[in-house]
């Protein structure tokens, strides 16, 4: 529903173009808002609701009713010149039944976008709510999830909301860490453009709103019914990203690799598969500067030349330190399943570390 300083905003910039008292009043009789303290009579303005005109003249003072689909929610009192306040009062009747319109579509846009990315909607209902607020169902659309400090979500909505008002992008929030942004794709809209519009997002929010943000995106899908598909791939591109890929700012469903994979298996089997792999020699008791260096040899597709160098190591230094990871574990990473193992190793422990701290939380 339009809040009372919006309301205020709006007949209080009235006045000073026709100088004009406006009143707003609900079916209680409470004051929505007022430009004078010199109200007119409450109990005519109430008494006004069941009234089957639009308008009535009382003095000094014109009345109009306020409706929002047929229904009438205010009353509004202009109070001057007999012609003028009229004319005047009509025009801000006008403008505030716009405001109500316009104010009513976007809530139920906004209820509508949350219930059908939380799968809160029947089949049936996706398509017969879309039609009534006048949105295609068969648009090409993706959903973008973006990361945002409490405290700075307001902001961040509005950022966002004032970037991407095109019809067919909607701006919503389910929880108060994360914005989403469900973006319509034109015709000529490809991958480039998707990962360029996640990269707008962040710059946005960085030079507006001064936050450092995460952006995740899910597949791009051509039916509303699978939204809430494209919203669960952005959130889980976001938690996967956040384990296995601290460094990133912009995270792709289609790009999460074996880290999707891992997200994805129970816990307590992640945990056995460590202690085969690490046995007594956890990697928490693995010397930090050993791990770096094999993580560095495998970066560096196990080219030892570049990865001393790289490290500013001697290159005995580094087989000093890979022989280590050998003796701890029996992990020789010179070796191509030992290497794989040991990756998938440290992903799996970083991803269990996740959980664990996630359930405190």
């Amino acid at each position: 529903m339009i809040t009372k300083q919006v309301i205020k905003t709006s007949i209080e910039e009235l006045k000073e173009v026709s100088k004009t008292d406006f009143f707003v009043v609900d079916s209680q009789g409470l004051i929505m808002a007022a430009t004078s303290k010199e109200v007119p009579a409450i109990d005519q303005m109430t008494e006004f609701f069941s009234s089957k005109a639009d308008s009535q003249i009382i003095g000094d003072t014109t009345l109009f009713k306020v409706k929002d689909d047929e229904e009438t929610v205010f009353v509004l009192a202009a109070k001057g010149n007999s012609a003028d306040s009229y004319i005047y009062g009509k025009i801000c009747a006008n403008e505030l039944n716009h405001l109500l319109v316009a104010y009513r579509e976007q809530f139920d846009n906004t209820i509508y976008f949350q219930n059908l990315l939380l799968d809160n909607l029947l089949s049936v209902d996706i398509y017969n709510r879309a039609r009534k607020l006048g949105i295609p169902h068969n648009s090409k659309r993706i959903v973008y999830v973006i990361e945002v400090l409490r405290d700075k979500a307001v902001e961040a909505v509005m950022a966002i909301k004032s970037a991407f008002s095109a019809d067919g992008d909607f701006v919503v929030s389910v929880d108060d860490k994360n914005v989403i942004l469900i973006h319509t794709l034109g015709d000529e809209e490809d991958f480039d453009n998707i990962e360029e519009l996640a990269r707008c997002v962040e710059e946005i929010l960085n030079n507006e709103v001064m936050i450092k943000t995460r952006v995740a995106y899910g597949a791009v899908v051509e039916d509303l019914r699978l939204l809430s598909q494209s919203y669960k791939e952005a959130k889980m591109a976001l938690d996967v990203g956040a384990i296995f890929y601290s460094d990133m700012t912009i995270m792709s469903y289609s790009s999460l690799g074996i880290g999707r994979l891992i997200y994805q298996l129970p816990v307590n089997l992640c945990k056995i598969f460590i202690e085969e792999v690490f046995k007594d020699e956890l990697p928490d008791d693995v010397d930090d500067e050993v791990i770096s260096t094999v993580n560095a040899f495998l970066d560096n597709n196990f080219n030892v030349s570049e990865t001393a160098r790289n490290l500013y190591i001697h290159r005995n230094t580094l087989g000093y330190r890979i022989e280590k990871l050998k003796q701890s574990t029996g992990l020789d990473v010179r070796e191509f399943n030992d290497a794989l193992t040991f990756r998938i190793a440290l992903m799996v422990v970083n991803y269990v570390k996740f959980m664990e701290e996630h359930e405190k939380i």
